[in-house]
């Protein structure tokens, strides 16, 4: 520690024998101001608990209480949304943007169009998408944003009327050098489109305020693919560390978007067997192995029609599992959980292990519960926290930002090859700050102490404010 201290720049070396941050004291802070926000405060207490040690090296940090500073949001706006359904109805749902902390570039971070939606989700995210954003060594900072409305059942005018009534008050807080926003989980082309169109009517004017963008109208080669290509180059990478080849290994794929896809489709292009893809009511399993016809039907079948994993089970006539997830349902060689937060819990994480599991790389964020990561990290398997392992649709988003800025387009090959480099950056990071005495790496450590340091620099440098 002593010798670490000495390396400090002269900004962080004052009052080395200041007043240490202590997690347990500042979680249970937190827990009385924010009560009912469960998803918020777990993420933050993994991060909190993981850079105890290493924020305390810097005395100066916790001299303007700079951890407080970065666990709360810059601010947070909420808002109401208006909206005329086909039938003439008014309907009415929540709006909200969570702009978290933009000490390294402008916010950005996706929009979630969900039922589930709420406050606690929002900042959960934004605090990752924080740190995340950080580890893409890009100038981005963290935000998220959404509302309880579900695309789903809803026709095109439908989604284009809540779009633009959603766009109405959001576009007034966002820019493309103030907080660019993007699509997720509920959102993707169609929806960005519409946004997309009608921020642009509002603000008349044609900036990369959004990612995610059609191809005709400045989006970026390779953004549909980016976050589950990144989360199989971040595998491919641990993998690496043991000398493992990911042919013929057994994967389990939860989700059925665009991440759980094109996680899918680049495995398929390596020789893993696909095992499983989910939705939000079941489980469809492939016993052999998912074959490239199989995916080419699903992939026309959840992306053109929007259809569901027990349509297309019994038309291909697989196992499917009603109100299940993949974990426990067969043995697997690596797990992708690729759905949502909270997918995998602990006894999941236990039999996942106990089957043979020894990699698990997170194409969601933070789909495992505290006790499941508990489990991998006692087991000591390969595991990536969504932070690091998921990181590759941002990284092309801000690529998608820097194409915009100079009016250009690269080619795909250009975009992934950028993507595979910055993925293996960010696994280097990890190796750097998480290897422990043993050899062991604890990538949630490393993701957690990489991403902090540089927001934290970057903030105490600009001063309290």
């Amino acid at each position: 520690m002593g010798g670490f201290a000495m390396a400090l720049p002269r900004v962080y070396k004052n009052q080395l024998t200041g007043k240490k941050m202590k997690a347990q004291e500042f979680l249970a802070e937190l827990q009385r101001r924010f009560p009912n926000e469960p998803e918020y405060l777990q993420a933050v207490e993994e991060v909190i608990e993981s850079i105890e040690d290493v924020y305390n090296e810097y005395p100066a940090f916790e001299n303007v209480n700079l951890i407080e500073r970065l666990c709360i949001p810059d601010r947070i706006y909420s808002f109401r949304v208006s909206w005329i359904d086909d039938k003439g109805k008014v309907r009415t749902n929540m709006g909200y943007r969570v702009q978290h902390n933009n000490a390294i570039g402008p916010y950005k971070g996706g929009i979630r169009f969900h039922s589930s939606v709420n406050l606690s989700i929002l900042k959960f995210l934004a605090f990752e998408q924080t740190f995340k954003n950080s580890l893409t060594t890009l100038a981005m900072g963290g935000a998220k944003g959404g509302s309880d409305f579900s695309p789903r059942g809803k026709s095109d005018m439908e989604v284009m009327r809540f779009c633009q009534a959603f766009m109405q008050e959001l576009s007034r807080h966002i820019g493309a050098d103030t907080d660019v926003p993007a699509g997720d989980i509920g959102v993707g082309g169609r929806e960005v489109g519409y946004m997309f169109g009608w921020y642009k009517k509002m603000q008349r004017e044609f900036t990369g305020t959004f990612t995610g963008k059609g191809l005709d109208f400045g989006g970026s080669l390779m953004r549909p693919e980016a976050t589950g290509y990144g989360n199989v180059y971040f595998l491919l990478n641990m993998l690496a560390t043991k000398g493992i080849d990911i042919k013929d290994k057994k994967v389990a794929i939860s989700g059925s978007g665009n991440v759980a896809l094109y996680t899918a489709e680049k495995l398929l292009k390596l020789g893993a067997k696909v095992m499983s893809m989910s939705d939000s009511e079941g489980t469809v399993l492939f016993p052999e192995g998912m074959t490239q016809e199989q995916f080419e039907r699903l992939f026309e079948h959840k992306i053109y029609f929007r259809g569901r994993c027990s349509e297309y089970a019994a038309n291909e006539n697989l196992p499917y599992y009603s109100g299940k997830r993949p974990w426990t349902l067969m043995k697997y060689d690596i797990a992708m959980p690729s759905a949502t937060q909270n997918e995998i819990n602990g006894e999941e994480a236990k039999a996942l292990v106990d089957g043979g599991c020894f990699a698990v790389s997170e194409g969601a964020n933070m789909p495992s519960t505290r006790e499941a990561v508990a489990e991998f990290l006692k087991a000591k398997i390969l595991y990536a926290p969504g932070k690091a392992a998921n990181a590759g649709g941002v990284s092309v988003s801000g690529l998608e930002m820097a194409q915009n800025a100079q009016k250009m387009k690269w080619t795909a090959e250009e975009v992934d090859e950028k993507l595979q480099e910055i993925m293996k950056d960010i696994h280097e990071q990890c190796v750097k700050y998480g290897k422990t005495e043993d050899g062991f790496v604890n990538y949630v450590k490393g993701a957690n102490t990489a991403g902090f340091l540089k927001v934290a620099k970057a903030m105490h440098a600009q001063g309290v404010f």
